[in-house]
């Protein structure tokens, strides 16, 4: 980080527990762009909650919380929010999606603070929601009592720039599961969550929702700030999105009291079954689903296809591919991004091109969207519009290439995904959805093969000793 002299940039200011700070002190770049925008100094001692004191927001029902939830969704929708519009001009300057799609993304975003949708995946994740709002009664085969809660944790949040939505559910989930919570922003967006958070403040500044909310950038790996917060002293554990090096920043400061939930990165990919090959007609429509899976959020988003294995003969298999390249550019001409691809993946495509026995290539690297076929997935990561289509005999031998690191596996024909499931969870995929189906999800479902909230607590048991005379002493075991 260095000191601002004179060149205008975007400012970018951080919210610490209920009070916006503003200031253009420290500068820094995007991530994707590389522009130039300017924060306050990071103020340390404002951004953590003291340990003695209970949080917040812990003896506040969880009914009114999510009801508080649902009213800051109403007023992002609003489009006479300013803070919202304020956001989208900001963030328009330092992110590579477009305006029109940084619109779309925050609009949709707020639908999750929806009263149903919310409840729906505390229960999901709470075998007793009231857990979150009182210590539960127990008794053992044994007799023995205790009380056990979900109580309240303090959570660094490490978001992704990709999606404007992770901030609205990482402000959801951390205000369900009562937490103190300090959210590290990324250089592509350090504007949503600010924006959000806002907007809550100008609901009621003195919300106990608002005083458990605190919102900073800071770069990766700065470890003048990260020796100093990721401490089990501050904080019980870190929620991490994002790539690599995000992941690898985080993991070295881990220990005994200070823990990591990671969303790490993942790959999503698509298997075709050679019934989408029959005739031209369905070739065209299964191509259309595909398509709609390789461009969620134009293909940024961890649940966009990437890898795309079709079970047929090559001459079918190009006729798939020539019908994909076809439904992607028009998804990418209705989006209004054409933005073209990054260099060094330009010459990777461009190579391929000449390697007439091993690879066809349909399209341009010019942005309006590429397919690749291949016999084997490419050695590089398809990005910005970018499908590659891998020609198999049989989706058995698709499986081979599914590992811990894949996500979501968009599939067709719907009648034989219950024959693959066992050997893709094996694999390490987390979740299988009909080809055309990889954005929306399950409401309450787990993600990335857990189910969150559930660990993001802190598990407190209370035991009370045995009742009645009769009962019998359990094992003497310690715990671990």
């Amino acid at each position: 980080m260095t000191t601002i002299e004179t060149v205008p940039v975007v400012s970018a200011p951080f919210f610490l527990r209920g009070e916006l700070v503003e200031g253009k002190e420290m500068s820094h770049r995007s991530r994707d762009l590389g522009v130039m925008f300017a924060t306050p100094k990071v103020a340390l001692d404002r951004a953590v909650h003291p340990r003695p004191d209970v949080p917040p927001l812990l003896n506040v029902p969880l009914a009114e919380i999510i009801d508080f939830l649902v009213e800051t969704g109403e007023r992002i929708r609003d489009p006479k929010n300013p803070f919202v519009a304020d956001c989208v001009d900001r963030m328009s300057a330092t992110h590579i999606l477009p305006r029109s799609v940084l619109e779309g993304q925050v609009a949709a975003a707020s639908a999750y603070l929806d009263k149903r949708l919310l409840w729906a995946v505390v229960e999901q994740n709470f075998p007793d929601p009231k857990a979150l709002d009182e210590w539960v009664p127990k008794r053992d085969f044994t007799g023995r009592k205790s009380f056990v809660r979900a109580f309240a944790p303090r959570l660094i949040h490490v978001l992704p720039g990709n999606s404007p939505g992770v901030a609205v559910k990482s402000i959801a989930h951390g205000a369900m599961v009562k937490a103190v919570n300090l959210f590290k922003m990324s250089s592509s967006d350090p504007f949503t969550t600010v924006a959000i958070l806002r907007t809550m403040a100008d609901i009621d500044p003195d919300h106990p929702i608002v005083r458990s909310m605190s919102a900073m950038y800071w770069r990766g790996g700065d470890e003048s700030v990260e020796r100093v917060l990721y401490r089990p002293q501050y904080f019980d554990k870190i929620v991490a999105w994002g790539g690599g090096s995000a992941i690898d920043n985080v993991v070295k400061y881990l220990g005994p009291g200070f823990q990591l939930v990671s969303f790490d990165p993942k790959t999503s990919v698509s298997m075709i079954g050679a019934q989408a090959l029959i005739d031209d007609e369905t070739i065209d429509r299964t191509a259309e689903l595909a398509a709609t899976d390789v461009m969620v959020l134009n293909q940024e988003a961890c649940v966009a296809s990437r890898y795309l294995y079709v079970e047929g003969t090559q001459a079918r298999v190009d006729t798939f591919c020539e019908r994909l390249h076809a439904h992607i550019t028009t998804k990418a001409a209705d989006s209004g991004d054409t933005r073209p691809l990054d260099p060094e993946l330009r010459e990777q495509i461009d190579t391929l091109t000449m390697l007439d026995d091993e690879f066809a290539v349909w399209g341009r690297t010019d942005g309006t969207g590429v397919v690749i076929r291949s016999d084997e997935p490419v050695d590089f990561h398809p990005i910005n519009k970018t499908a590659n289509v891998i020609r198999v005999d049989t989706l058995d031998d698709a499986v081979k290439w599914v590992n811990v690191a894949t996500q979501t596996v968009g599939f067709y024909p719907f009648d034989r995904m219950a024959d693959y499931r066992d050997r893709l969870a094996s694999g390490g995929a987390q979740r299988v959805v009909h080809l055309g189906e990889a954005g929306p999800s399950t409401i309450g479902n787990p993600h990335d093969a857990m189910y969150p909230l559930h660990r993001f607590v802190h598990w407190m048991a209370h035991e009370d000793g045995v009742e009645g005379d009769r009962a019998q002493p359990g094992p003497a075991i310690a715990p671990d």
